[in-house]
């Protein structure tokens, strides 16, 4: 059987087909690589920036002005680090898992709600247009963190040994 038939037939183009998709695996991995050391170096930053803070926040006795932007700061990292975990569990199993999302999404919007809560302080001055507007935000954060929620508790019903419990 000669190169030009062996292309042609159905065992030759199975054969081109598994090499492609063993060089796109190559590339995913170095791509999971890659964001797993840029979110680890962001995350790790992040956090010495924070302990600086944090420290310099104890010493001057601005903590308690200070706390919710610290509290925002950590919660910024704890997404990061979960989007690693997910990185790390795409490149382990080569397999998108859809926890690790909600996750993030559940820390972003308690992030807001946090943000939004303690600019309250501020917003009646502001006009009744600007507060109301605050109040359908934070409504709709928690309408949106109960459906994380949900999804998270139907999610472990479903799968109850997923990737995620595994790690």
């Amino acid at each position: 059987m000669t190169a030009e038939s062996r292309e042609k037939s159905p065992a030759g183009r199975r054969d081109a087909r598994e090499w492609i998709s063993a060089q796109f695996t190559r590339v995913e991995d170095v791509v999971y690589i890659g964001l797993g050391l840029l979110l680890a170096a962001s995350a790790l930053v992040l956090l010495v920036l924070a302990a600086i803070k944090f420290g310099s926040s104890l010493l001057e006795g601005g903590f308690p002005v200070d706390a919710i932007d610290l509290l925002d700061r950590l919660l910024l990292i704890l997404m990061i680090v979960e989007l690693l975990y997910t990185v790390q569990v795409s490149f382990r199993e080569h397999a998108l898992v859809p926890e690790p999302f909600l996750i993030v999404g559940l820390i972003a919007a308690t992030r807001r709600i946090l943000v939004l809560t303690a600019e309250f302080v501020t917003l009646p001055g502001k006009g009744e247009g600007i507060f109301r507007n605050a109040m359908i935000e934070l409504g709709l954060l928690t309408l949106l963190v109960v459906a994380m929620v949900l999804s998270l508790v139907l999610l472990r019903r479903r799968h109850p040994g997923a990737v995620a419990d595994r790690a």
